[in-house]
């Protein structure tokens, strides 16, 4: 019987590695549902109505005091940290009440296309995010992803998204640099957080702002299911972008 032929991608001294950077909240897991009642719970705490959902869903991506600052304008510092207190406190709460994994599933297809990028031998991966290290460590462990990822960025010690410090850190981390690197994203703070770090900037339409906003927030590419991923990373590293 003649062996099946297995075809590799070659990669050579010369093939540089690249850096791929998700985001965790809208790109990789589904995380509205928890969002959105944990801000309600925050906002009760200090007896004031609610943002309408739209707005909460606008500011999904930020650290949670930039937030907070813009959705509670006229709030002054000490009232901003109540909310930011009671807000993750009530996150924790709702996600112990639901469960850690079904509170916030990932969406179809992420772990897969995940796992085929971190099996390629150029590849490096990671995250940015607006969630403190605490919450993404939680998640990473809920959906058996920490295996995946060399460098994680989170709100706990940089300046908020679109601020590129996350990305530079990432880069520092990895030895990668940023004309192989994309940021993957599904709001306009990550669209111009890669711009603003020399990366690509691929945007997502399953998560949280729509894609006529991350165009305008400088996309380079648009993808609407993880099925997608890996052509348009090729797309993008064949454009030199």
């Amino acid at each position: 019987m003649t062996p099946d032929i297995v075809t590799a991608e070659i990669v050579t001294p010369d093939t540089p590695l690249r850096l791929v950077v998700f985001d965790m909240d809208g790109t990789l897991i589904d995380s509205q549902a928890l969002i959105l009642a944990a801000m309600d719970r925050a906002f009760a705490a200090e007896h004031r109505a609610p943002p309408p959902p739209s707005d909460t869903l606008g500011i999904i991506g930020l650290s949670l005091p930039e937030a907070f600052r813009r959705l509670a304008p006229s709030e002054d510092g000490p009232a901003i940290d109540r909310l930011c207190a009671a807000y993750r406190a009530a996150f924790v709460a709702i996600r112990a009440e639901t469960g850690g994994e079904a509170s916030s599933p990932l969406y179809p297809g992420a772990r897969e296309a995940v796992a085929r990028l971190a099996a390629r031998p150029e590849m490096l991966l990671g995250v940015a995010t607006g969630k403190a290290r605490r919450g993404l460590n939680h998640a990473l462990a809920a959906h058996d992803l920490g295996g995946f990822f060399q460098t994680l960025q989170t709100a706990d010690d940089h300046p908020s998204k679109p601020h590129p410090s996350m990305l530079l850190r990432a880069l520092a981390e990895t030895g990668a640099e940023a004309a192989h690197a994309v940021m993957i994203g599904d709001t306009e703070y990550d669209m111009e957080m890669a711009r603003n770090a020399g990366f690509a900037a691929l945007a997502v339409t399953w998560g949280y702002h729509d894609e006529p906003r991350l165009r305008a927030a400088g996309a380079h590419a648009v993808i609407h299911g993880y099925h997608e991923l890996e052509a348009a990373l090729a797309a993008l590293e064949e454009e030199g972008v």
